[in-house]
């Protein structure tokens, strides 16, 4: 094939995921996997039987509109009326993905061009640097530093250039679990307006937010005609697996977002539609059952990693928790979590994979705690070994 490498050089270094690996590796060895983030047990069982009855019923088995169908496309815009109070119409400012992976693919490489840069809050998603990639953009990193993780506001100030594009914003923070407070968002959409820059906001784990609540930059002023505005059933839900997610924006936006998906799968997830709309209507006892559950998991979770030895990083939201490995006399978390399977039979990922920044996470891995309590006290249990 001659000399020329056969991956896109956008691409060079990207590889195989860190979750895959890791997946692989609990396979193997037969550990328990706190690496990925997909829970044990399957969400609420009316939501299961609405899928299986549009199955049979012939609703989405064949392909659905593009945007989504209007059912679900009119479900989303309630939803973002009766939890926040914004107003977006369902057929022009709501579009149906593939999950949030998809949206974020598809937002980024609809609204950057070569040599745009990109603000992320570092560590991030995998997906968010591939997919700036992929776009020909750079990524720029505002490194949340632990103890706190907070961002730096005025570091974000400084790191704002004539060639900044737009900021892509995760809140509630995977992995670190920070949620931006009411002050923090005031001061990202007064540099957004100031700078005439787009937001994009990844907000799946918009519900398990266990300090305080969560708040969409796109209900500030000036702010909703530049924000995308990201999220999905999965981690609500808890069917990961059927990869149903949504954009909200303005017209123009979610036309250019629906201009590149369109491209991706086009269209995906039938008749999961169906039920995710159903989900997404459950009385408010449902989120917040829901949420406290998950809260008493990562209370568990962080008391028993804390006896272990492991610094315990205390999430305010989604349903993963950071550690530092050094008082445990350990410095690289890639190493660490390699061996861990073999040590004591568990699966954790080094956060180290999430930074451009390497330094910044070298001792930091993550564990998810959306697993059965039985689950979660047998890992603690063979990680006290350590």
């Amino acid at each position: 094939m001659g000399a020329r490498p056969l991956l896109n050089r956008r691409l060079a270094g990207m590889g195989t995921t860190i979750f895959a690996e890791m997946s692989a590796l609990a396979t193997a060895t037969g550990s328990i996997n706190l690496g990925q983030g997909f829970p044990d047990t399957d969400g609420p069982r009316e939501i299961a039987e609405a899928a299986a009855r549009a199955v049979l019923e012939g609703r989405g088995n064949q392909y659905p509109p593009g945007p989504g169908i209007p059912e679900l496309r009119t479900a989303v815009a309630e939803h973002q009326q009766r939890f926040y109070g914004l107003s977006y119409h369902p057929d022009t400012e709501v579009l149906v993905t593939a999950g949030a992976t998809e949206a974020i693919a598809a937002a980024l490489l609809a609204l950057l061009e070569p040599g745009d840069e990109v603000i992320a809050f570092e560590p991030f998603y995998d997906s968010y640097a591939a997919c700036i990639a992929m776009a020909g953009a750079t990524r720029v990193p505002l490194t949340l530093r632990q103890p706190a993780f907070r961002p730096d506001l005025d570091e974000l100030r400084s790191l704002i250039t004539p060639r900044t594009r737009l900021l892509l914003i995760n809140t509630p923070h995977n992995p670190t679990g920070t949620v931006l407070h009411p002050d923090e968002l005031a001061a990202i959409a007064a540099l957004a307006v100031e700078h005439d820059l787009l937001v994009i906001t990844d907000e799946v784990y918009e519900h398990l937010v266990f300090t305080g609540g969560h708040h969409p930059i796109a209900a500030l002023p000036g702010m909703r005609e530049r924000t995308v505005a990201i999220s999905s059933a999965g981690k609500t839900f808890s069917f990961t697996g059927w990869k149903v997610g949504w954009v909200t924006a303005a017209p123009e936006l979610v036309a250019a977002v629906r201009t590149a998906k369109q491209y991706l799968t086009y269209v995906s997830a039938g008749p999961f539609q169906y039920a995710v709309a159903e989900a997404l209507r459950l009385p408010a006892s449902y989120f917040e059952q829901f949420r406290a559950d998950l809260r008493r998991k990562r209370d568990l979770l962080a008391t028993g990693l804390a006896d272990a030895g492991f610094g315990v990083h205390e999430p305010e939201g989604t349903y993963f928790i950071t550690t530092d490995i050094t008082p445990l006399g350990e410095k690289d978390g890639i190493e660490f979590c390699r061996a861990l399977p073999e040590r004591c039979g568990v699966v954790a990922i080094p956060n180290q994979v999430f930074y451009d920044n390497t330094e910044a996470g070298r001792s930091l891995v993550r564990f998810t705690f959306c697993k059965k309590d039985e689950v979660l006290l047998t890992a603690v249990e063979r990680l006290r070994r350590l």
